[in-house]
């Protein structure tokens, strides 16, 4: 197999929009872990995103950790 080097232009990808009405907000609960078959307290950190295009309100789950006693 050969590799072809060919020159082909992209559409360009809209950025993400600046500024907007963004803030987190973070939540603590208990969840089912599927690995260790037990439920577990965790930190959920949410970011909350207007989406201009939408019209709405998003909530994105950005990260999560285990919390610890």
């Amino acid at each position: 197999m050969s590799a072809l080097a060919t020159s082909t232009t992209f559409p360009s990808v809209p950025a993400f929009p600046a500024g907007g009405d963004a803030h987190w907000e973070t939540e603590n609960r208990t969840v089912w872990n599927e690995q260790m078959h037990m439920s577990e307290e965790r930190e959920l950190v949410y970011e909350i995103s207007w989406i201009t295009e939408l019209g709405v309100w998003r909530r994105f789950l950005r990260f999560q950790r285990k919390v610890q006693n």
